[in-house]
Order: C-alpha cells, then sequence, then structure tokens
C-alpha cells in the first residue's frame, strides 16, 4: 500500500548540500562543459536501469532538462547562460557525492536534493526552456515538421505573435466580446507538460 512522507530540510541540513556542491565544483576544475554534461547524463542512464522512486524520478526529469537545456541546438544558449548551466551540474558530474549512486534506487536520493537546489536557482532559465519546448511542440504540429527543426528564431516570431493575440483578446474582453477566465487562456500554464526536448531520460 502507497504511504505519502512529508520531510523538510532546515537552512543547517542545506549546509552540507551547499558545501558537498562547492567541493564538486573544485573537483570538476580543468574540465570542460561537455565532460560535465555527459558525466551528469551518465547518472540518468544508471538512474533508469535502478528503477528509482517516483519522487526522485520527477526531480530527473529536471536534471535532464537543464541537460538539455545546454545540448539543444535549437535553443542555442547564450555563453554566459550555457556556462551557469553547466556549472550547476558540475555536482551531477562528481563520482564522489554524497550518497554513491551504486548503492540501488535511493542512492540517487542526494542526487534529487541537488536537482531541487539546482531548480531554484535556474528557475528563469528553465521556465524560458520550457515556453520554448511548448511553443516548439505546438508550431512542429502546426507546421507538420519535426521540432528539432524550429530554433530560437521561429520561438522570437511566435512570442511576438501571442503577444498581439493577447492584445486582442485583451481589447475584446474590454468591450465584453472576449474570453474570460472560463476559457482556461489566463490558466493554460499552470501545470508543467514535458514537450519534446533532446533528452535522453525516458518514463515508461
Amino acid at each position: 500500500m502507497p504511504i505519502t512522507l512529508t520531510f523538510e530540510l532546515n537552512d543547517k541540513d542545506l549546509e552540507h548540500f551547499h558545501a558537498a556542491a562547492e567541493r564538486s565544483r573544485k573537483a570538476a576544475e580543468g574540465k570542460s562543459g561537455e565532460e560535465i554534461v555527459a558525466a551528469a547524463t551518465s547518472i540518468l542512464e544508471k538512474a533508469q536501469k535502478a528503477g528509482v522512486p517516483e519522487f526522485i524520478l520527477h526531480r530527473l526529469l529536471r536534471l535532464d532538462d537543464m541537460i538539455a537545456m545546454v545540448r539543444d541546438q535549437g535553443w542555442s544558449m547564450p555563453e554566459g547562460d550555457r556556462k551557469r548551466v553547466i556549472d550547476t551540474l558540475t555536482y551531477f558530474a562528481d563520482p564522489n557525492d554524497i550518497i554513491p549512486d551504486d548503492a540501488g534506487p535511493l542512492g540517487f536520493f542526494d542526487d534529487a536534493v541537488m536537482v531541487e537546489l539546482a531548480v531554484a536557482q535556474l528557475s528563469h532559465e528553465i521556465d524560458a526552456y520550457d515556453e520554448f519546448c511548448d511553443f516548439r511542440a505546438r508550431e512542429a504540429k502546426r507546421r507538420g515538421v519535426d521540432p528539432s527543426t524550429l530554433g530560437r528564431e521561429a520561438w522570437m516570431d511566435g512570442r511576438r505573435e501571442e503577444l498581439f493575440e493577447r492584445m486582442h483578446d485583451r481589447r475584446e474582453r474590454d468591450v465584453g466580446m472576449g474570453y474570460g477566465r472560463s476559457s482556461g487562456y489566463a490558466d493554460r500554464r499552470q501545470s508543467y507538460v514535458r514537450a519534446w526536448r533532446p533528452g535522453s531520460f525516458r518514463v515508461g
């Protein structure tokens, strides 16, 4: 029978994880971004084989998103932003992390906590990438093309069109002819849908 466990890490608890992250950053000095990303990707491969619990799985999906972000040619991150993400990934490239990954499914518990910290640090980057992936999936379907063929330029064109549409919707609402909250328009991004991205982590 499933059970629900809730726990909280206070500032003192988190100090251990912040210290571990700093050790990993120092250990990664001299490694290329490609090496760090490849090592972080290997964690996902090990986790897939280990059959991790669902609460860890959801967090590793976010790790996969961060890896995809720097690998995605369509997204093409500016170098400064790319470096920020790679610096965050150094913990996942450290073989001497808090809990060894070969300790079975729960060996990825520390990685799940680190993903939560990374998501907090990279929230703006992740939100923007999510929006890009959502747009790319919709636009690829509309055009009948492979999502991987659509890049940042298409996203910017699409965002501009969205802003015009939103402007028209607001104008129509002002005169009582447009869409209200019942249409779902205002709440359309409340739920997280993982649209296409060049990730390596699969569910199911």
